[in-house]
């Protein structure tokens, strides 16, 4: 099972370029480019020539893009009118590195529940939109689980495609396998109340494409190495197992890494590489 982890917090202080070299040092045979925050480098003019060094750089250092992650923000109104219109580009820019699915997340906008409908159809109209640009370029989309706060409480809620049977259903109703699959963000089914192990099984290797893999408290979205938090994580090998899981096994768990200063990264990004090497290793075992 090939596994990878993001990019962004250690290219930081170094640049992608290093950052890519420091990942592949560590161990990971593929790495996810989270475009996010300032993505000056995609909206330039030499956009293509700057995602062609970045591939030859994987390429000599032999490792692979396989994910890519959207641009994202807070706030309906800014993801719809400034981000929204960018991801042709984006979709482009991550095809020339050979990224083989990208995360999307779904449009939110105010309160989930009661809105259920109305969201549905918005985000149908949303991937819709993109699934010619994802075809063209032989992308797969995948859609996230989200949670937002309670605005009365303060405290974790659903969003969209929380609940994993809105999730399948988005998935079915989108009925494109080769454009559309999931990719369920472990911490974020557990912060919204859920065990990862059962959302596993519920959704099933046909429609599960890919993970986003950290650990969290079951109240705060940290977004932390496996290990830190309190997920059962030998039960959601065992669950990856059952289902015959043949996606990939991508870390989003940077905000452990962002605590050590820049000289630590690349000694904290080997710890990471051997964990997932620990859980894919423990994967594979469950399934013999």
């Amino acid at each position: 099972m090939l596994f990878s982890t993001q990019l962004e917090v250690i290219a930081f202080e170094v640049g992608k370029e290093r950052g890519i070299e420091l990942l592949a040092e560590a161990g990971f045979p593929a790495i996810d480019i989270t475009i996010f925050g300032n993505i000056d480098y995609v909206l330039a003019d030499d956009w293509r020539e700057t995602a062609k060094r970045y591939r030859e750089t994987a390429d000599r250092c032999g490792v692979i893009f396989n994910q890519a992650h959207a641009p994202i923000c807070a706030g309906y109104d800014k993801y719809v009118n400034e981000l929204v219109p960018l991801m042709p580009r984006v979709f482009e820019f991550a095809s020339i590195l050979g990224v083989r699915q990208i995360v999307v997340h779904p449009l939110t906008r105010g309160i989930h529940d009661g809105h259920e409908e109305e969201l549905f159809e918005m985000n149908m109209e949303f991937y819709k939109s993109l699934a010619p640009h994802a075809k063209r370029l032989g992308m797969k989309i995948c859609l996230e689980n989200m949670w937002s706060k309670n605005p009365l409480t303060g405290s974790v809620c659903d969003d969209v495609c929380a609940d994993p049977r809105e999730l399948i259903r988005y998935y079915e109703a989108l009925n494109d396998p080769e454009v559309f699959t999931i990719c369920l963000d472990l911490g974020h089914v557990a912060i919204c109340g859920r065990e990862p192990q059962d959302v596993i099984r519920a959704i099933g290797r046909d429609r599960l494409g890919a993970l986003h893999v950290h650990d969290v408290d079951y109240i705060h979205d940290m977004h932390t190495i496996p290990g830190v938090g309190r997920i059962n994580w030998d039960a959601v090998c065992r669950a990856l197992a059952d289902i015959d899981y043949q996606g990939e096994f991508t870390l989003e768990a940077d905000q452990f890494m962002i605590k050590y200063e820049p000289a630590l990264r690349p000694a904290a990004s080997k710890f990471m590489a051997e964990i997932c090497k620990h859980m894919v290793a423990k994967i594979e075992k469950y399934k013999a």
